[in-house]
């Protein structure tokens, strides 16, 4: 799919997702497979997570980070220790 010289690609970076790619895109990978796709916009996962890779399937929202899980460990107040 040749690009467009009228307009340039938009793509949106969201920290905590996937890229978001107007479309329509082609994902070559690393092993030199060809993933296409004529939406309108896409969602390219970039935490590796996705059964449907190189598309984001919102695998990444079922798991978090091991350094989320510490802070979210070292934040928790103990039960017999809440309101005090």
């Amino acid at each position: 799919m040749p690009n467009t010289p009228e307009r340039a690609r938009r793509i949106t970076v969201d920290p905590e997702g996937p890229l978001l790619v107007e479309g329509p895109v082609e994902v070559i990978s690393d092993d030199g497979s060809v993933a296409t796709s004529d939406r309108f916009v896409c969602a390219i996962c970039t935490c590796r997570r996705s059964r449907t890779y190189p598309w984001c399937d919102t695998s990444h929202r079922r798991r978090t980070k091991p350094d989320e899980k510490k802070a979210a460990a070292a934040s928790a107040v103990p039960a017999g220790e809440v309101g005090r």
